[in-house]
């Protein structure tokens, strides 16, 4: 059985106190809180998840909506902070033996849980309407592994180019995002004669913190790779020319830099292009004071996009009886006309395929083409590299590697030898289990 130190070592969450892990198939009980009065006599289901602003409002919205249409079971959902707080929380409820029902992991947090048998399949609750072929299947197949369902895409998003229509009208560019990073390029200096804030214009901001997920895709774009598995990869040419590409970008051209917020400096005019989440599409939408555009992340040598965002998994410790109330909250959440509203509301991709057609989506792309990008962009989306979903802290140093090519003008090559072998040591925590539990 898998030991609490060795546990909190893949989920990064060293530190926290408590007793050992009883048996996988123990039954635990649920974090505190009570079913209010007009709901009493339902199952309670605990939520855990990920979402402040305006996307928590939502999901408060659809939970509020699930809890008044039906008289069996009540959902609450509990915000735990960022998707890293909320993995760390979940670990140390299951040390505690209290453990929300269903939760919400990023695209490299579930694996780690799965590989620690803390997740319940879900293929024993599938049923009409709920099932595997409800959903966008390369979004689905990402969360199934050795042939069963483990995770359930719900905000699910890929990076897209914003750009700023009105900037790119007044420097006399086409309206469209640039196909490719060498046409952004070419671009730049027509951007950076144009004043805005009270200042020239930069093409493009950089993220400060986790621009690792975006650079994924970049390093596809320019023919590299992270991994292959968990061989790593990413000090090869294809990584290091994506690197360089953003180097000369910032320090040679100055048409680049570091944002601690790409989507804030955007909105606000500091930048006339962000690479960002589909699930900053509204806000975005909403905050800025200038018309925004949408579009592909350019290609370069090839193209593609990296999956990302949250779903949901469900508690292996959680009660029969929690777990087949759970299920019945998630096929609400599989309705089409359910998951278009929570694409219309946010901007994350459609999960349920049949929500594409739905009329309220359908009618909101003709009026704003911005919401279709994403779903036109998706043949070119795929799943992450290994050692960036299964490696603890993968993300935190492929990031941190980044930062000294962004602010110290610091050599790609070199920076991505460094990384390399750190992230050589990660996969070495997990190689074991990923090729036993994964590969088998």
């Amino acid at each position: 059985m898998t030991t609490r130190r060795a546990f909190l070592g893949l989920l990064g969450a060293a530190g926290l106190a408590g007793c050992g892990f009883r048996s996988p198939d123990a039954e635990y009980g649920q974090p505190s809180g009570t079913v209010p009065p007009q709901y009493a006599g339902r199952v309670r289901v605990v939520f855990w998840h990920s979402y402040s602003g305006r996307n928590g409002k939502v999901l408060g919205e659809l939970v509020t909506r699930f809890n008044d249409v039906q008289d069996d079971v009540y959902v609450e959902a509990q915000y735990q902070g960022s998707y890293d707080d909320t993995a760390q929380k979940v670990a140390a409820s299951l040390i505690a033996g209290q453990v929300p029902d269903i939760a919400i992991f990023s695209d490299v947090t579930w694996e780690r849980f799965y590989l620690n048998d803390a997740l319940e399949p879900f293929d024993g609750y599938f049923r009409t309407g709920f099932d595997a072929g409800v959903y966008e299947p390369k979004l689905f197949d990402e969360g199934v592994l050795r042939g069963r369902s483990w995770w359930l895409p719900f905000a699910r998003s890929t990076p897209m180019l914003y750009f700023n229509r009105d900037a790119f009208s007044r420097a006399g560019l086409p309206d469209r995002a640039p196909d490719t990073w060498s046409e952004l390029r070419e671009w730049a200096p027509a951007l950076a004669g144009v004043q805005s804030a009270g200042r020239s214009l930069r093409a493009l901001a950089f993220v400060k913190t986790d621009g690792d997920w975006q650079f994924q895709g970049n390093v596809w774009q320019f023919g590299g790779a992270y991994s292959n598995g968990l061989d790593v990869t990413i000090d090869e040419d294809g990584a290091v020319a994506a690197g360089e590409w953003q180097r000369r970008l910032i320090h040679e051209d100055g048409h680049g830099y570091m944002a601690n917020s790409a989507m804030t400096d955007f909105a606000g005019g500091l930048t006339a292009m962000a690479q960002d989440s589909t699930g900053g599409l509204r806000n975005a939408m909403e905050k800025a004071s200038f018309e925004v555009g949408a579009g592909f992340v350019p290609s370069e040598v090839a193209a593609g996009v990296a999956t990302g965002g949250g779903g949901i998994g469900m508690m292996r410790n959680a009660t029969a009886e929690r777990k087949q109330a759970a299920a019945v909250f998630l096929a609400y959440l599989a309705r089409p006309e359910v998951a278009a509203h929570w694409t219309i509301e946010t901007g994350y991709l459609p999960v349920v395929t049949a929500a594409q057609r739905e009329p309220a989506l359908v009618d909101l792309i003709a009026r704003q083409p911005n919401y279709g990008v994403a779903i036109r962009q998706l043949p070119r989306a795929r799943q992450q590299d290994a050692i960036r979903l299964y490696g603890r802290n993968a993300n935190v140093s492929i990031y941190t590697g980044l930062q000294q090519i962004y602010a110290d003008n610091a050599d790609p090559r070199e920076v991505f030898r460094s990384v390399a072998r750190r992230l050589e040591s990660i996969a070495d925590e997990v190689r074991r289990q990923y090729e036993e539990k994964v590969q088998a």
